[in-house]
C-alpha cells in the first residue's frame, strides 16, 4: 500500500524540497515532483544552485513533452503532472492540486507551506487521500529536520 506523508507548516517549500530531494537522491530514490509552474521554475533554479559541491540530477518536463529514452535515467523529474511516463516510485507534491494519482507510487510526500492558501489546499489533499482509503501521517515543520524525515 502507498504511504502518504504530509510535511506541514513549511516556511520555504522550495528550500525544503531541495533538502528532501538531495536526501532521496543519495538514497537512490526516483522521484516525480509536482507543483504550480512558478514553483517548478523556482525549484529548477534552486536545485542548480543549492549545493555547490553536490548536484541533484533533475529534469524539468514541460506539459505534453515526451520523455526520451536517453532522459529516462534521470532520478528526479519536475513536472506539472504526476502521470509522466517515468519509473519513479516517490511522488513529492509542492502544492499542486492535481488529481490523486497514487497508482505506481510507493510513497507520496505532500509539502505544505505555512500560509493560509497552502494550508487550505493541503487540507483538501489530505481529505482526498483519506477518501481514497489511505492513512496520511503528518510531520509538522520544526519537529525534526528534513534530513531526518525522508
Amino acid at each position: 500500500m502507498t504511504s502518504v506523508a504530509f510535511h506541514t507548516g513549511v516556511p520555504d517549500p522550495v528550500d525544503y524540497a531541495c533538502r528532501l530531494l538531495r536526501k532521496a537522491y543519495r538514497q537512490g530514490a526516483r522521484l516525480v515532483v509536482t507543483a504550480p509552474v512558478a514553483t517548478l521554475d523556482r525549484l529548477d533554479q534552486a536545485l542548480w544552485l543549492f549545493e555547490q559541491e553536490e548536484f541533484v540530477p533533475h529534469l524539468r518536463l514541460r506539459r505534453k513533452e515526451d520523455v526520451t529514452e536517453r532522459n529516462r535515467r534521470t532520478p528526479v523529474w519536475l513536472s506539472e503532472s504526476a502521470t509522466v511516463a517515468v519509473d519513479a516510485t516517490v511522488w513529492v507534491n509542492l502544492g499542486a492540486d492535481p488529481e490523486v494519482v497514487i497508482d505506481g507510487f510507493e510513497r507520496v510526500i505532500e509539502v505544505v507551506g505555512d500560509d493560509g492558501a497552502n494550508v487550505e489546499a493541503g487540507r483538501r489533499r489530505w481529505r482526498r487521500h483519506v477518501a481514497s482509503g489511505l492513512t496520511p501521517v503528518n510531520h509538522p515543520f520544526g519537529r525534526t529536520a528534513p534530513e531526518a524525515r525522508t
